[in-house]
């Protein structure tokens, strides 16, 4: 959730999506229609004509504003030096430092009176930043309702959740930090873990109802199916809800989020007055599988691994600049809260560097929650039409290498192609010819746009 992001960089799960059919409404697979409709049915030439769907406008644009986030990941890691400089190169962070200790002689306190001072500092600082990637970009772009007072409130709400979040988070770190001045890469990296895991519990009942207001869908035959195919699924979740993201952005999404009873299944109402009732099964058809799969607790796992990695390399860093800089900076060593822009800086770099590696195990998991949803759902086409509402604000068809760097989904492309050989595969069966029948294949049939 861009919305919630605190300096400490604790947002690092990103909960997904779904939906999966219940047994007792999945055709018997084994019933065979007639033959000579599979030997006419094209993969490659179907997922072309869904593609042709899309004007050339349409495309260019999506293109540009997916490719224009590439810069974004750069100029992010710029903003951060310059807030770094801010702080270290005219010895700020010192005098805060300094400050809080004349303040009070408890090191936890003085920790937290630093952190809320830098989460303001800082956050203020990189308003015209946020301000253009949030609010100037998605409007030129089209991709935003927001105005801009909505906008800026959405920006304190969470900066008053950085501000509690991240203080709780730099003091718990800072206190590794000075009690094991040799391992604190190891112990410091399990405590930010433990904060990233609190955040996905919290998530969909404390923090996400602060943006957005979540209430019960409607019941309606969907609702319906959506629970069965839950309870076909075992996902404990007794209701499905609706939020109001169209007064933000015009993106459709909807996630099973949360974790140690705090799962919750919700879509946003762009979904729901913009997909066809195929096409929103199919979307939580994927998502339920990120929830059958564990997704979320092996994210957390290779996540870990990450960060425990990138702790390593941050020592090194830290220790090298601090040497060479420290003085000029007024740090006295890890241990020092004056060193917390330093260690958020190289944190970021190292992130930035693992950026290929981060989006291939997220782009795998949705590839796998892809491949289940299609086949509990069996609605490649309303996966397809998807992927083509997903194309506003996703370049559909990018190179190899520019998929595997950039790309924490499969491109609209594969995910088409995945869905349509399927397709082809089980076309032969009564259930997808009956569908295929009712519905001439015409690309993005069902969409209530």
């Amino acid at each position: 959730m861009k919305r919630v992001r605190t300096t400490l960089l604790v947002t690092l799960v990103a909960i997904l999506i779904c939906g999966a059919a219940s047994a007792t409404d999945t055709p018997n697979p084994g019933t065979a229609a007639p033959q000579s409709a599979a030997a006419h049915f094209d993969p490659d030439a179907a997922t072309a004509a869904y593609l042709a769907a899309l004007s050339p406008e349409a495309r260019a644009k999506s293109d540009a504003y997916f490719e224009g986030g590439y810069w974004l990941i750069l100029w992010d890691l710029v903003a951060g030096l310059v807030v770094a400089w801010l702080f270290l190169g005219t010895g700020l962070s010192a005098r805060m430092r300094d400050w809080v200790e004349r303040v009070t002689r408890f090191r936890w306190l003085q920790t937290a009176l630093y952190s809320l001072q830098y989460v303001v500092i800082a956050g203020v600082v990189m308003l015209p930043w946020s301000a253009y990637q949030g609010y100037f970009r998605e409007h030129q772009y089209g991709m935003s309702n927001q105005t801009l007072g909505a906008w800026l409130g959405d920006q304190a709400k969470g900066l008053a959740i950085g501000l509690v979040l991240g203080t709780l988070a730099i003091t718990a770190i800072y206190a590794v930090l000075r009690k094991a001045p040799r391992t604190w890469w190891l112990w410091g990296s399990l405590v930010l873990i433990a904060f990233a895991m609190f955040g996905a519990v919290i998530a969909p009942v404390y923090l996400e109802p602060v943006f957005n207001k979540f209430k019960p869908l409607a019941d309606t035959p969907l609702k319906q199916e959506i629970l069965s195919m839950a309870r076909a699924n075992r996902i404990p979740a007794t209701d499905v809800y609706e939020f109001d993201a169209s007064k933000q952005t015009k993106r459709m999404s909807a996630h099973v989020s949360g974790l140690l009873g705090t799962t919750r299944i919700s879509m946003n109402d762009n979904l729901l007055t913009r997909g066809s009732d195929e096409e929103i099964r199919a979307v939580l058809g994927h998502e339920m599988g990120h929830y059958v799969m564990n997704h979320v607790y092996k994210g957390m796992v290779f996540i870990g691994v990450i960060i425990v990695a990138a702790f390593a390399a941050l020592r090194w860093a830290f220790e090298a600049l601090q040497a060479r800089c420290g003085a000029r900076w007024g740090i006295r060593g890890v241990g020092d809260v004056a060193g917390l822009p330093l260690l958020l800086f190289l944190f970021s770099a190292i992130m930035f560097v693992l950026t290929p590696v981060n989006n291939t195990i997220s782009r795998t998991m949705e590839a796998e929650a892809d491949n289940y949803g299609v086949n509990v759902t069996r609605l490649p086409d309303g996966f397809a039409q998807a992927a083509l509402h997903l194309s506003e604000y996703r370049k559909m068809t990018p190179g190899p290498v520019e998929e595997f760097v950039f790309y924490d989904h499969p491109s609209g492309w594969n995910r088409i192609h995945r869905v349509m050989v399927w397709k082809a595969e089980h076309l032969r069966e009564v259930d997808i010819a009956a569908y295929d029948a009712a519905h001439p294949a015409t690309p993005g049939m069902g969409k209530k746009e």
